[in-house]
C-alpha cells in the first residue's frame, strides 16, 4: 500500500511467546462510570445510550433527546444513585472491582498457561484494551465470554460486536471463540441455587416467594426477534426445579424499564408492593440476569425495591447476591471456557 497511512494495526508477536502461540481469554462486563461526578456519569451513559444495539430510536430522533434532556438531567440522579454504592476503598465502582476480582480469579484457576483480560463493553477497561492486552501476551487464539447468562441482542451481541470492530483494525487478527449464553446450564443453575441456599439459610426467617427479577428489555424488541424473555424463563424454571419450589412461589420480573415505551411484564417493583398489599410479608430477590453485582441489583433492588416492600407494608426483605467472584462463579466462568477453548486447540 502506497500513500497514506494504512488504517491496520500490527501487533508483533511477543518474544517470550513459544512458536504455536497461546490461548487467552476475555472476560466482557457491561460496564459502568468511572466516578460517581456528573461528567464521569454523562460520558458514561452518553457512550451507553448511543449504542443502536440498546436505543434503536431512529438517530435523528433519538440524538436530540439524548444530548438534550437525557444527559442533561441524568447524570445528577444516576450519579447520586452511584454514590450510594460506591467502594470508597478502591474508589471504584463495585462493577469494576468485582469483575477484576473475577478474572483474577478464572486466570488463577487456568493457570499461568493461560493469559485472563477483561473488559467493559461502555467505559473502561475497554474490550479493545482486553484484547490488545492478550495480543501482548502471545495469544494468537481468544475466547470472549460475554458475562450474560441469558441472550439478548442489547447485551450479548453488542459485546461480540465490540470485539469484531477491534479486529476490524487489526493486520493481525487472533482466532476468536465467543462464549455462547448458558442460561440453564447445569454449572450455572447450581450456582445460582447454592446462592440461593446460603443465603436463606442465613435468615430468621422463611421467604413466602423468591423474586427472580431480570432486566427489562422493551416488548418491541421482543416482537422484532430477541430470544431474551424466553432464555429468562428457562433460567426461572431450571433454578425453581433445582430448588424444588413449587411454580406459585417462584415469579418471574423485569426491572429497570426506562422511557414511555411498554417493556416486558411483570414489573419488578409493582409486583413486590402488590405482594405485600396481599399479605405476601416475607420475600427474597434474586437477579440472575447478572453475574456482577452493580447499580441494578445493589441499588435498584437492594436498596429501592427494598424500601417500597417494606413501606407497602412487607415484612421481611432479603436479597440474593450475585455470583460474583465465589468459588462457584469461578468454577463456572473456568467451565466454560475451557469447553470453549477445546475448539481451538491445535493437534
Amino acid at each position: 500500500m502506497s500513500g497514506g497511512l494504512s488504517p491496520f494495526i500490527h501487533h508483533p508477536p511477543h518474544e517470550s511467546v513459544p512458536p504455536n502461540g497461546r490461548i487467552g481469554v476475555l472476560l466482557i462486563n457491561l460496564g459502568t462510570p468511572s466516578g460517581t461526578d456528573y461528567f464521569s456519569v454523562r460520558r458514561y451513559l452518553g457512550e451507553f445510550l448511543s449504542d443502536r444495539r440498546v436505543i434503536e430510536m431512529t438517530p435523528w430522533l433519538w440524538k436530540p433527546i439524548l444530548h438534550g434532556m437525557v444527559l442533561a438531567t441524568r447524570p445528577f440522579r444516576s450519579g447520586a444513585n452511584y454514590a450510594r454504592i460506591w467502594d470508597r476503598t478502591h474508589n471504584a465502582s463495585p462493577l469494576t472491582v468485582i469483575t477484576r476480582a473475577q478474572a483474577e480469579g478464572l486466570a488463577k484457576e487456568l493457570g499461568p498457561q493461560t493469559p485472563v483480560s477483561w473488559g467493559m463493553r461502555y467505559g473502561t477497561p475497554s474490550i479493545s484494551q482486553g484484547l490488545d492486552s492478550l495480543l501482548a501476551q502471545g495469544c494468537d487464539r481468544i475466547v470472549c465470554l460475554p458475562m450474560y447468562p441469558q441472550y439478548s441482542a442489547t447485551t450479548t451481541a453488542t459485546a461480540n460486536d465490540q470485539v469484531f470492530r477491534h479486529l476490524m483494525r487489526l493486520r493481525y487478527q487472533p482466532a476468536i471463540v465467543t462464549v455462547p449464553p448458558f442460561a440453564d446450564d447445569p454449572a450455572y443453575i447450581g450456582a445460582l441455587a447454592q446462592s440461593v441456599r446460603e443465603c436463606w439459610s442465613g435468615l430468621s426467617f422463611t421467604p413466602q416467594r423468591l423474586i427472580v427479577s431480570f432486566h427489562g428489555l422493551p416488548k418491541s424488541y421482543v416482537t422484532a426477534g430477541d430470544p431474551y424473555p424466553r432464555e429468562c424463563a428457562l433460567t426461572v424454571k431450571a433454578l425453581s426445579a433445582v430448588l424444588d419450589l413449587p411454580p406459585q412461589q417462584v415469579l418471574l420480573t423485569y426491572q429497570s424499564r426506562f422511557g414511555p415505551a411498554e417493556w416486558l411484564q411483570p414489573y419488578t417493583l409493582p409486583t413486590v408492593t402488590a405482594l405485600a398489599q396481599q399479605g405476601i410479608k416475607d420475600i427474597a430477590v434474586i437477579a440472575p440476569g447478572f453475574m456482577t453485582d452493580c447499580i441494578e441489583t445493589l441499588d435498584e433492588l437492594d436498596h429501592e425495591l427494598r424500601e417500597a416492600f417494606l413501606q407497602a407494608g412487607g415484612k421481611n426483605f432479603a436479597y440474593v447476591p450475585c455470583l460474583n467472584a465465589t468459588p462457584q462463579a469461578i468454577k463456572l466462568l473456568a467451565g466454560l471456557s475451557r469447553q470453549a477453548m477445546r475448539g481451538l486447540e491445535r493437534p
